[in-house]
């Protein structure tokens, strides 16, 4: 009897670290190509919900993926709602006094106002983007008038209905969104290239080291072997920025 209660207790706690290793990853599902729903299957999908299930497998990782809304996804993450987000996230100072991130996995790349003219004054005037964004806080430092919306596609509309002058937000994002426009949306002249943020990384808690270097020698591994550059050119095009 002893030696099947101690055997009944091994399995229950190989069992209890199997369900641990898996890990929830948190995404937004609404910033093409980053992330985004594939309205064939409702799944989330994108570059960094492929970029995220191979890092987890070469890990040895299970991985979930949880849809949440923007505005709440530090505070959740915080919570342990989830652990790590993928979902567009420039590194910054202010972000990184709350969380944890991984190196980055793009190289730093450029934000962009875009308009119905090419002429819009962007610092005296009102422009739109996401809340809680670094574009947000750019624009809010630049002198123009801030209006945020909770996705970047309710900041898009305010420049097509005239609620704003302009959006910026990241240029990756906007850019296929200028092309499809045929010509309603165009580049701020001068304004299609402005440098902010560290590059895009996956938050994690603090506390949660282990995972984070886990995380973190799979994006080296990526970044060595090529892997990385050949998705980031799958997502983002031929004259997307790669690491060297």
């Amino acid at each position: 009897m002893k030696s099947l209660t101690i055997a009944a207790a091994a399995l229950m706690l190989t069992a209890g670290l199997a369900q641990a290793q898996t890990i929830r990853m948190g995404t937004e599902g609404a910033y093409a190509p980053y992330n985004f729903i594939d309205d064939a299957t409702g799944e989330v999908t994108g570059f960094e919900i492929e970029l995220g299930n191979e890092l987890c497998k070469r890990a040895e990782l299970d991985c979930t993926w949880v849809r949440n809304d923007w505005d709440s996804i530090i505070p959740n993450l915080v919570s342990s709602n989830y652990d790590t987000i993928m979902a567009g996230m420039n590194i910054n100072a202010e972000r990184q006094a709350v969380i944890a991130f991984t190196q980055p996995y793009t190289p730093p790349t450029p934000s962009a106002y875009a308009a119905l003219a090419a002429d819009v004054d962007v610092e005296g005037g009102i422009v739109a983007a996401q809340t809680s964004t670094i574009q947000a806080g750019y624009v809010a430092e630049s002198g123009a008038t801030l209006i945020e919306f909770p996705n970047p596609d309710q900041a898009v509309a305010a420049v097509r209905n005239g609620e704003a002058d302009a959006i910026l937000a990241d240029r990756d994002f906007l850019a296929p969104i200028v092309e499809e426009s045929g010509g309603e949306l165009v580049w701020v002249e001068g304004m299609d290239r402005v440098a902010l943020g560290e590059g895009i990384g996956m938050g994690l808690r603090q506390s949660d080291t282990e995972l984070l270097e886990k995380f973190d020698a799979q994006i080296t591994a990526m970044k060595e072997d090529g892997s990385l550059n050949d998705m980031i050119k799958k997502w983002f095009g031929d004259d997307a920025l790669l690491f060297e």
